[in-house]
């Protein structure tokens, strides 16, 4: 029996298109593989989509992806993610689910504990609670229990952050260890590579199809998930889908006035064509300012040589003198933007500070579902002209 974890497609996520294809086409390839290895059952441990209302032509695709699914009569059982998780209940997993193209997890809840149902496929059982916004997840995670246990194979499907995975780090999360007895825990939300045990069994997050960032595409340069075989021992086995080379430059910059020469005599160095191209720019610069540097010659040169996408940092390049040095001294993750905040005003004084806290909090107005976009817009600028003291026009 083999079956097959992934997780985090964020289908529909990325800005520049060339990567959103990117991503769509990691699912596809990992669809291709699952069908040509004849797995039997696929699980998806949440974010399908990187939104509960993802655009129509991914939708699309998608819907063809999963089509190939069921005509290859594999089965597949997921849970939402924190990004295709609506409050509401109303999300395209649903459509998906009336469509007999997958099941969805399901569970009772009371005030005292969550009884996760099972989903039966042969001799095993897959059990699933959905992530949610900003880890509200977590508390209910402490009060999930499971059927009595049974002689079938059994998957329990979580996406949430456990606290062996992230260390020290002040992020909400739970230790794996408050986690009832199954054979096989399938987990999402976190991109990163961690294939560990539970109660000796395994305990992996599937890792992302695809880099969904900048930082991400520098750490993992590309997408997996895995093949777990079950033959009276368990062996999950990690498939790595390389579509793209990645090559990163950092490139510490003094002088912004030779920058881009810099630049340039350093990517000369290597063969770009048809790679991820990711420029971390760092230091101090001592002359000229960052609008110096010819980004736009950097950008046509790339294109004459035919980089498939390229992409910039410069959040650690800053001009003499501009550098703040902030110390944090809080333990309390919620009082690190007020900290940051007061930090900044002490070491910038002028008039406008003030309207950093509100202009902040006005930016945090959430978009309703059913909401229309120009509703919305207008919704938000009305907000942030009380708060500057402007009249709409």
């Amino acid at each position: 029996m083999k079956f097959a974890h992934l997780g985090d497609c964020h289908l529909g996520s990325w800005r520049q298109p060339e990567l959103q294809e990117l991503n769509f086409l990691s699912f596809q390839t990992a669809i291709d593989k699952i069908i040509k290895e004849k797995i039997e059952f696929v699980l998806i441990a949440g974010d399908l989509f990187d939104s509960a209302y993802p655009p129509i032509e991914i939708l699309k695709r998608t819907f063809a992806e999963f089509r190939k699914l069921k005509e290859a009569d594999i089965k597949v059982f997921m849970i939402a993610g924190s990004h295709d998780f609506s409050v509401s209940g109303k999300t395209f997993l649903d459509v998906l689910e009336k469509g007999g193209f997958c099941e969805i997890c399901k569970y009772e809840e009371s005030d005292v504990m969550i009884n996760l149902l099972p989903l039966k496929y042969k001799s095993f059982e897959i059990f699933g609670y959905p992530g949610k916004k900003s880890g509200m997840e977590i508390e209910d995670l402490r009060k999930i229990v499971l059927p009595k246990e049974t002689n079938n194979f059994r998957i329990l499907m979580l996406h949430t952050t456990i606290k062996e995975a992230i260390g020290d780090l002040p992020i909400e999360s739970i230790s794996m260890k408050s986690f009832p007895k199954a054979d096989y825990y399938a987990l999402g939300h976190l991109h990163i590579n961690f294939n560990e045990k539970i109660h000796d069994k395994p305990i992996i997050y599937s890792g992302p199809i695809f880099p969904n960032s900048f930082q991400e595409l520098d750490d993992l340069c590309y997408g997996r998930f895995y093949m777990v075989i079950v033959e009276g021992y368990v062996e999950p086995k990690r498939q790595d889908i390389i579509l793209k080379d990645v090559i990163t430059f950092k490139i510490k910059i003094e002088n912004a006035l030779t920058a881009t020469s810099q630049i340039m005599d350093e990517l000369e160095k290597h063969e770009l064509t048809d790679k991820i191209v990711l420029m971390k720019l760092f230091g101090e610069i001592k002359k000229g300012t960052n609008a110096d540097i010819d980004y736009l010659k950097i950008e046509d040169y790339l294109k004459l040589k035919r980089v498939y996408s390229f992409l910039k940092n410069t959040n650690k390049l800053v001009s003499e003198g501009e550098k703040i040095d902030i110390k944090i001294s809080e333990h309390d993750v919620n009082k690190i933007e007020e900290t940051l905040i007061k930090e900044y005003e002490t070491k910038n004084p002028n008039k406008f500070n003030n309207l950093i806290v509100p202009l902040m909090h006005s930016l945090e107005l959430q978009k309703q579902e059913d909401e229309k976009s120009a509703i919305y817009e207008s919704r938000l600028f009305s907000e942030l002209n009380k708060i500057l003291g402007l009249e709409l026009r």
